[in-house]
Parts: structure tokens; sequence; C-alpha cells
């Protein structure tokens, strides 16, 4: 590993179908995050596997979606030759469950019953099929994060909480037994430096007024990075638009033109302005479909071809010296902290 001055950490899905909205979201943050940022900043870019069945999924596919998730980061630009970036799965470092396992114990009940995101899965779920690891998440969440010292974790608003319980139970720990951990920044401070409120958010195309996400009841308003370009057509040109009759970008009264006009913007790199510019005083919804999805087309041939030509070995290489680099990092830090509690002397 290399000394450097600071250490971002975020992580890559492990779960299938990724879609339009992770892509844009999701993925070209990232990827700008380990381009721009690595020269004097260790990149963390861990493949949270552990958490993805703290709701039901099909356990069958999972080690197979979590290669096929760093194929696509790779797809989109991901690089494999940076040695201040470290891709690693979270299952491969026993670190992490071990320190959450100890953070369990210095956390409140109350504490992780107030976390939103628990409580809205929860009802989604029915109280008969909600696992303690959903419960449980934000501690091993923290413990990813204090393991590696990192100081900026670019999330997302629903797991802003979480990055807060975070600081708090580092905060804790450090007052009890003397500076454990790097506290990370404040989620403001987060904001400041990767300005996430400026990254898309990209809405369902049958319902604009509910992100794209594949937890919604419906696939036909989600375009998935695996669709096939006439697919993905079809789910442009059956878009929900609105009634007003002349093309707007304006969120509140007419979502669904707004987010055709975001998608077009994102994915050829233009500012918004520009694009709805081109639309000035257009009253042809159609052309406009016909355009985003002639777009979409396009960018969903390039990214299949380049996904065509990955190198899986090469990724399976990049994994395995991330790991055992990873592990002599978590490892490093766990006895510090069995130390400090009194496991070792």
């Amino acid at each position: 590993m290399n000394n450097t001055e600071e250490v971002i950490l975020t992580g890559l899905r492990s779960n299938n179908n990724l879609h339009l909205g992770n892509y844009l979201g999701g993925l070209l943050p990232i990827i700008d995050i380990a381009k721009t940022r690595s020269q004097n900043t260790q990149i963390n870019l861990f493949v949270p596997d552990l958490h993805s069945f703290t709701t039901p999924i099909d356990h069958s596919k999972l080690y197979e979606s979590t290669i096929n998730n760093i194929k696509y980061f790779v797809a989109a630009g991901l690089p494999l030759n940076n040695p201040n970036t470290y891709i690693y799965r979270q299952s491969r470092i026993p670190a992490h469950s071990e320190l959450a396992w100890i953070l369990e114990c210095f956390t409140g009940f109350g504490e992780l019953s107030r976390m939103i995101e628990f409580k809205e899965k929860s009802n989604n779920l029915g109280v008969d099929h909600v696992g303690v690891g959903l419960f449980n998440y934000p501690v091993l969440m923290a413990a990813d994060i204090l393991l590696y010292d990192a100081q900026y974790v670019p999330v997302g608003e629903d797991q802003r909480q979480h990055l807060e319980f975070t600081r708090e139970i580092a905060k804790r720990m450090n007052a009890k037994f003397n500076n454990l951990f790097v506290i990370p920044e404040s989620t403001k401070r987060h904001q400041q430096k990767f300005t996430r409120d400026q990254e898309p958010r990209i809405k369902d195309l049958a319902d604009p007024s509910k992100k794209m996400s594949k937890s919604n009841q419906s696939a036909r308003g989600i375009i998935y990075l695996s669709d096939s370009p006439e697919d993905a057509r079809k789910k442009i040109m059956s878009a929900e638009t609105d009634s007003v009759g002349i093309i707007n970008y304006d969120k509140d009264k007419q979502p669904g033109i707004s987010n055709l006009l975001d998608i077009k913007a994102h994915l050829l790199g233009k500012e918004i302005t520009e694009v709805v510019y081109e639309y000035k005083d257009s009253t042809n919804y159609a052309d406009l479909k016909k355009d985003v999805a002639d777009v979409v087309a396009n960018f969903l041939e390039e990214f299949q071809a380049n996904l065509d030509k990955i190198d899986v070995d090469a990724i399976l290489d990049w994994l395995e010296n991330s790991e055992k680099s990873m592990n002599e990092a978590a490892n490093s830090k766990l006895q510090e902290v069995h130390k400090a509690i009194g496991l070792r002397q």
C-alpha cells in the first residue's frame, strides 16, 4: 500500500441488473473519483457482498453478480492499473465482520431502531421476513469504513444517516479507548468535496415521480445495462409524459419530459441548458423520445461491446492483489482495537 494523504472509500454493488440510473448516478461518479483523485489519495472500492443479502436475493447468482458488476465498472472506464486504487470483496476480509461484532457491543438498540432505511425496508418486507442483518447493517457499514481510516465516504441520500452513525460510534470508541479511529468527515463536507447533489437522479420511465430503481414493481420503466438496444428503444418510446403539449424542463410540472432531457444530456455529456435549447418551443414529444431512444441505444451498443472485451482473469488477479493488501491493513487496525479493548496485550 502507498502512503497517501487521505482515504476515499466507496462501495460497488453486488446485486445484479444494474440500470441506467445506477450508471449515471453511481458508476460514473466512482470512476471519476478513481481517475481524478488517486494521485495523492488512496481509493478503496469495495464490494459489499455481505450487505447484499440483508434483503432477499437469489444466492445462487451472488458470486456471478459480484464479478459481473465489477466488469460493468471496468466497461464504464474504471482503470485497472492504478497503484493507489484497491478493489476488494468485503467477504474476503474477515476483519470487517469481527469489527462489526465489536462495534455492535457498543451500540444501543435504540440507535439502530431509529434508522430510516431499516424502517422502510422492514415495512415493505413484513416482520416475518426481516433478518437481524438488516437491523445491524449500519454497524457493518461503520466497520467497513473505520477499518481503513477513511476520511471520505461518498454516499447517496439514503445512506447519510448511516454515515452519521459511523461518526458517532467512532467518537464513542475514541472517547473510551483513546482515539482508535479516524472520524469520517461530515455529510456537509462530503457534499462540498464531491458535489453529490449535482449528480443525476434518473427517474422511472413509467412513473417519473419515482427514481429508476429495480425495486419498482414493473421493469418497463427501467433501462437495464443488459437490455438490448431495441428493448431500450421500446421503453423510451413508451415513457410517460404529460398533456402540457410543449417541451419544457420543469421537474415539478413535467417530470417525464424533464427526465428524458436529463438522460440525453448526461449520456452525451452536455449541459442540460444546451439540450433544452435544442427543443425550444417544440411541441413534438415523439421527436424527443426518438432522439433519446437513439442516444440510449447507441450508448448500450458501445457499453456492451466494451463489456465483451473484458479480461475476467485480469479482474480476478486485481482482486487477489487488492485483497492481500486490504487484509494486511484491516488486520493491523483490528489488532489495535483488540489491544484497546483488552483482547491482546
